[in-house]
């Protein structure tokens, strides 16, 4: 691509207090090519100063000026909702911004960022407008620098820049208004600075001794439609379109996957039938009235591979059938972190999530191309995120509560009105080195229940539970009392905390949330002394946290052998709480997940029945029992099974709220069939 610079002719150096630069500008068109200065050390800095002149065409969408790495990372000087920002991270995945109001399309005008570990200041035409706090280090990265857009590609600048400059330094208030003119001959502080003089077709040069040009290259984006609908991250690659997406399979089968070999009989840490796994990913089944179906997602495979596919179907209750699935797309690894969920927008359209675990591979969303069918979908968005959970709010649009991996697996949530257009992630949580969480939507609230990884000793290590609540889309947090919770969380001790288990040395995976007819949320979790599989973690206590309108009632008297059982919480009076899940011991014992059973409770948890148990005498652990959004009496809940030691084909099953279980059938030779009773077996 052939970069046309335009030279003009060249101002004088300009005084001090200036309204134009000392040159024309380089042209951004918002398509082609952005400019790299690739050697990204160079702007390690403790802090730091990045200033330039823009002349903008547009303000109407989200477009970078000058920055460091991905989105929300390292540093940003870019303009987004209305404001310019410059953005910091001040922590591994956290960040602030100063923001000010949008400059005038067509109007020079200079911009300078400052950051001095404390804080954020942004400066207009030499006038500090704007202040964030921001205590920390900017984590060191060899991500380079760009300008006129992100390193994915997107969020292209159309305008002109002039006269950027990076300094090593945070420049004082005094010093900024200086940087509207010529800078003194020789500064050591700063490191680079490119101008329409220094820039002879595609060779850019800094006009510093620092060898640092800043190279033009031509980076891959998406559509201009697709650009307008992305949540921002830094993938790029297009939906994928082979032989696996949107058609019908042959039947319901369940992906297998391990998670961390252990030397021992029970192999590895989690593993199994992980089809509906894992309890931060929900939801994954929704009832609609409109049509009488549940409908609902899963994990499956390839047939006669463990090669993840994300497939849709849904549960006739008119009709007592179920059709052929729908396989949404391959995800083409075998992840089950990796695993779909969905939600139903106000119009029946099925929207299908497709989650990555981690940043190396991209995540997906997809939308019915119809109301309330699964035949065809069409791509969205191409993006990355982690832990999916979103919320369709009907009056509002998706609330989407996600991880993102930045320095740790941070909590983010992110809001839009028709799945389109999206809101830049925010972070909400943030301590040590990361969560897992559960949530839940109940009317016009959205709340979530969540852990913590603690240092040093790392992931495998989870322990505390917290609980935040929203009731205006994510505007603003509560805590159980009602008090806003400043974001983000980043404090052991805050104010979200139900209950310290560090200090007893518990792990605590959280399993469900759920609300009681007063709104009042019940969170159900598990705590055990460590995270390998065997007995010497037990005992591993099924628990409940329910908040009474003054305290938390911490209660739990079921156990299981596993600290990744998993099963669901139904509120169903206030005199009537029932737990579905692989509380009893399965044929590969100790290992994840085991036989299925219903406990009931009378006393807000106190004390547990077991009023049946739906499995037994299985070939493999059943596991990962999910409960529909607004479930109904014949489709309560949702599993799948698997050998939980080696590799095995994998079965879905659900029950109804008597218990009575019924296996999806995995070949099916007409378009609809009628599940079958499974009876239980004999130990």
């Amino acid at each position: 691509m052939k970069h046309t610079p335009f030279l003009i002719g060249l101002c004088l150096a300009t005084v001090v207090g200036a309204t134009e630069p000392p040159g024309p500008g380089v042209e951004f068109k918002g398509q082609g090519a952005v400019a790299v200065v690739k050697n990204g050390k160079a702007f390690d800095a403790d802090a730091f100063t990045i200033a330039l002149w823009v002349k903008p065409q547009s303000t109407q969408e989200s477009q970078v000026l000058a920055g460091r790495g991905a989105a929300n990372q390292q540093f940003t000087l870019y303009f987004y909702n209305q404001r310019v920002r410059m953005l910091v991270e001040f922590a591994g995945g956290t960040y602030a911004h100063a923001n000010v109001p949008l400059p005038k399309p067509g109007v020079w005008t200079h911009y300078a960022g400052t950051y001095d570990g404390k804080r954020i200041q942004l400066f207009v035409n030499g006038k500090l407008e704007a202040t964030a706090q921001a205590e920390g280090r900017v984590p060191k990265s060899a991500a380079p620098f760009y300008l006129g857009g992100l390193e994915s590609g997107e969020r292209r600048l159309v305008g002109r820049l002039e006269d950027i400059r990076f300094y090593n330094q945070a420049l004082t208030a005094a010093a900024i208004p200086a940087l509207l003119a010529e800078p003194k001959k020789t500064d050591p502080a700063l490191v680079g600075r490119w101008t329409s003089q220094s820039l002879a077709d595609k060779q850019w040069k800094s006009l510093t001794p620092a060898e640092l040009p800043a190279e033009w290259v031509t980076l891959k984006a998406r559509s201009a439609a697709k650009t307008a609908a992305k949540i921002q991250q830094p993938f790029s690659q297009e939906a994928p379109n082979d032989e696996y997406t949107s058609v019908k399979d042959e039947g319901y089968r369940g992906i297998w996957y391990s998670n961390q070999k252990q030397n021992d009989e029970y192999v590895y840490k989690y593993s199994g039938g992980l089809g509906t796994y894992c309890s931060s990913h929900n939801p994954f089944a929704i009832y609609r009235p409109e049509v009488r179906k549940t409908f609902f997602c899963y994990g499956g495979t390839v047939k006669g591979k463990i090669e993840l596919l994300h497939m849709v179907s849904y549960y006739d209750h008119k009709t007592g059938l179920v059709p052929r699935p729908t396989i949404v797309m391959n995800k083409r690894t075998d992840d089950a972190h990796d695993n779909p969920v969905m939600s139903i927008d106000k119009a029946g359209h099925i929207w299908i999530f497709s989650s990555s675990h981690g940043t190396s591979r991209p995540s997906y969303i997809w939308k019915s191309v119809k109301p309330y069918e699964i035949d065809k979908f069409e791509n969205i968005l191409v993006t990355n995120f982690s832990y999916t959970q979103p919320w369709y709010l009907p009056e509002h649009g998706f609330l989407f509560l996600q991880t993102l991996y930045r320095g740790g697996r941070m909590l983010h949530y992110q809001t839009s009105p028709d799945g389109l257009k999206w809101t830049e992630p925010a972070l909400y949580g943030a301590i040590e080195m990361g969560h897992y969480q559960v949530s839940w939507c109940n009317g016009k609230k959205v709340a979530c229940a969540f852990n913590f990884h603690p240092k040093p000793q790392g992931l495998n290590w989870r322990s505390n539970l917290y609980y935040m609540e929203t009731s205006d889309f994510g505007r603003t947090w509560q805590n159980i009392q009602g008090e806003t919770l400043q974001l983000p969380l980043t404090s052991t001790n805050n104010p979200a905390l139900v209950h310290d288990y560090r200090s007893e040395k518990r792990n605590v995976y959280v399993q469900d949330l759920n609300f009681d007819s007063a709104g009042r949320p019940v969170v159900l979790y598990t705590t055990s002394g460590g995270y390998e599989s065997g007995p010497v973690n037990d005992p591993r206590t099924w628990t409940t946290a329910a908040w009474n309108g003054r305290a938390w009632e911490l209660r739990g008297t079921i156990r299981s052998d596993n600290n990744y059982d998993m099963g669901s919480l139904y509120l169903e009076r206030d005199d009537l709480w029932r737990i579905i899940g692989p509380t009893e011991p399965g044929p590969q014992a100790y290992n994840t997940s085991g036989e299925i059973a219903m406990w009931t409770s009378t006393d807000r948890g106190a004390t547990w029945t077991k009023i049946k148990q739906l499995t037994s005498g299985s070939k493999y652990n059943h596991g990962y029992c999910r409960r529909p959004v607004d479930a109904q009496p014949d489709f309560y809940a949702i599993w799948a099974d698997g050998h939980a030691r080696e590799p095995s084909e994998s079965h879905l099953y659900f029950c109804d709220k008597a218990g009575n279980v019924r296996i999806l059938p995995a070949q099916m030779n007409a378009a609809f069939a009628k599940p079958e009773l499974v009876l239980p077996k004999a130990p």
